[in-house]
Parts: C-alpha cells; structure tokens; sequence
C-alpha cells in the first residue's frame, strides 16, 4: 500500500512540476527513478499515463482522470495528517529563517511572531539579509524571497504573496509642483530612485490597455535603501515609487498620498524556500501555512 502511495504522489509532482526532470528536483530524486516510478505505476494500472517524446510528455485522457482523482485523494490523506498529528503533538524545535531585511519585517516577522505566540515552544531564529542564503549550506529550514528559485536547485517553493508597489508623494510636494495624471508627466517631476547594487531598478507599470512599460524618468537624488526613499517622500523631496506596505501607515496618516493609482506596477512573487525532502516537520508545515495564510494580508 505504501508503494501505491508514493506512486501516486511522485505521478502528482510530476503533472504539477511539468515534466520528469523538474519533477526529479523537487522530489530530491534521480530523473531515472522518477521515471521507474511512473513506469511502475502505468504497469499496475494497466492505462498510460503519459504521451513521451525524446523532449517532452504530456498527459493522455485517462492521465488527465487519474490525475484529478490522485490530486483529491492526496488533499485527503494530508487533512487526515495533519488533524492527527494536531491532536496528539506540540509545535516543538528549532526554524531557522532567512528573510529580505525590510519585507522580512514589516510583513513576515509580524507573521512569525503571532505563531510562536501561539506555540510556545517553537524556536525561532529569524535573520535578515537582502542576500539570496545558502539554505543548506548556512544550515536553514526556511526562506523567504522575492522570485522563485526556480528548477534543478533541490528546492520547494510555495507562493505566500505577490506585492505591489505605489507612486506617492507628500501633500506638500504635490501642492508645489500638481499631480501627475499620465506617467509620461513624471519626466516634469523630482524622481527620488531606489537603486540596488548600483542598478537602477525600472519603474514598470501597466497601462490603461493592459501592457506594462517602463516609466521614463530623471533623478536627482537616489538611495540604495528603500525606507530612505520613502523618508525623502516625506521630507516633499519628489515622487516615490515604492511598496505599497511601505507607504501603508504614511498614505493612512495622510502625510503621503498615492498618484497614478489606475497604472498598476508589475507584480512581484513572494515564496516561501525550503530544502526537498520527503516529510516536512511539523514545525515547518505549520509555519509554511501560517505564513501563506496570512503574510498577504500585510503586503
């Protein structure tokens, strides 16, 4: 029975991965493995499961049935799990976390600091850094970043936000110099630029037909810190183009106020990392789920 199982979970990370070697990755397996599985698994039911080409396989008709039904039986088994094992253990131990510095705490540790609250005897070590970590190498069990690592890093990843970010300004500044109300107008504007690594980074946005350009824009005064282009935004420096968790409380307060709010920025994705294996620890599910379940609501 336990044969079947895993069976059916590697032919689910396959669908859900899109292809064998991605599949392979996540599952810390050999592509060949993953393919005996699968091979293992159409011999038992009789049916293929897959179209296979030298590049590529997709899923045949009765891949694509069996697949709907795997996808909901594994949902069940892992609901079972978990209100069995909440029923008769503790969130104990030890996570180790890694986070960018500024997103890290104003949406995660808020997140973070909730659950450990409410487990009392779940450690946490939480760092800060705007560098990409070596999770296994510097020892971690979990990060935070703001791309996905994409495939063949012997990673998992689940989506916990997608971010946005703002134009803003002060009252003052506005009142002195008129809103914007097409982003060609910026150019007439005192642009305060965030910069990393001594790049600038492209204020990209969709307009009102849907397509995202990048704002033409001149500056004057930059920073390699976001909190400090907001400061300058609210010094009446110029024009911000931040995150909007970061404006949050200052367009609250009213001491900055948002512009162009019809051009959208383009969205970034925020995942939680964590090394591959095959049973996460409770302590990690728990977070992993505390953190999708409500880090969004803070960005």
């Amino acid at each position: 029975m336990r044969d079947r199982l895993d069976g059916i979970s590697v032919f689910v990370e396959v669908v859900d991965a899109g292809g064998f070697s991605r599949a392979a990755d996540r599952l810390a397996l050999t592509r060949s493995a993953v393919g005996k599985s699968i091979g293992r698994l159409e011999d038992r039911l009789g049916v293929r499961l897959f179209h296979r080409t030298t590049r590529s396989q997709s899923l045949t008709e009765d891949g694509h049935l069996y697949y709907e039904r795997c996808v909901r039986a594994l949902d069940e088994v892992r609901s079972a799990e978990a209100m069995l094992e909440s029923g008769r253990r503790e969130v104990t131990g030890k996570l180790k976390v890694t986070m960018p510095v500024l997103f890290g705490r104003y949406c995660v540790e808020p997140v973070l600091l909730d659950l450990a609250k409410h487990h009392p005897k779940l450690e946490l070590d939480l760092r800060f850094s705007d560098a990409v970590a070596d999770l296994v190498g510097g020892g971690y069990d979990l990060a935070i970043r703001n791309r996905s690592p994409g495939v063949g890093t012997g990673l998992q990843t689940r989506k916990i936000a997608t971010q946005s970010k703002i134009f803003c300004a002060s009252p003052q500044y506005l009142a002195e110099r008129g809103a914007p109300t097409v982003p060609d107008e910026l150019l007439m504007h005192e642009i305060l630029m965030h910069a990393w690594d001594g790049q600038h980074l492209p204020w990209i946005y969709r307009d009102t037909e849907g397509h995202y350009e990048e704002a033409a824009v001149t500056w004057r005064l930059q920073f390699d810190n976001v909190e400090a282009v907001v400061d300058a935004a609210l010094r009446n420096f110029g024009v911000a183009w931040v995150p909007s968790w970061l404006a949050r409380r200052h367009l609250q307060s009213g001491s900055l106020v948002q512009i162009l709010d019809e051009y959208v920025s383009q969205p970034l994705e925020t995942f939680a990392v964590w090394p591959a294996a095959p049973q996460l620890p409770l302590r990690l599910r728990v977070t992993i789920d505390a953190l999708a379940a409500s880090v969004q609501e803070w960005a």
